[in-house]
């Protein structure tokens, strides 16, 4: 791994949500378009987020990047419920999907709170 956000869980884990994601929505029948390609605009947007973010000089734009992945976090949760709600992905599996989503929301806010907590 050559870059140091690589070696981060929650990176690590938001591009498995995302591959994931884009796994399950290859299936979505015609008609359900818009939805596959919200979640697989959403899904990758939250490690593309803390990549950048990793990549800033400065305390307070890290946490502003890390801050923006929490909302694709955010917005993949509805859309995995109105995919359930067609039957697009069963509910073990949109449970599991909302399940690492907590995950990662919570890593976050761990990487938010780590960065106030550091001096430098």
């Amino acid at each position: 791994m050559a870059f140091a956000f690589e070696m981060l869980i929650v990176y690590q884990k938001a591009v498995d949500f995302a591959d994931e994601v884009a796994a399950a929505v290859e299936g979505f029948p015609r008609g359900y378009g818009y939805l596959a390609d919200h979640l697989n605009r959403a899904s990758p947007s939250i490690a593309a987020n803390i990549a950048e973010g990793n990549g800033r000089f400065t305390k307070p734009d890290r946490r502003n990047f890390f801050g923006i992945a929490r909302g694709p976090v955010q917005e993949c949760v509805p859309l995995l419920e109105l995919a359930a709600r067609r039957s697009l992905i069963t509910a073990d599996h949109h449970g599991q999907l909302k399940s690492n989503l907590e995950e990662i929301a919570k890593m976050l806010s761990g990487l938010i709170n780590g960065l106030d907590k550091r001096m430098v």
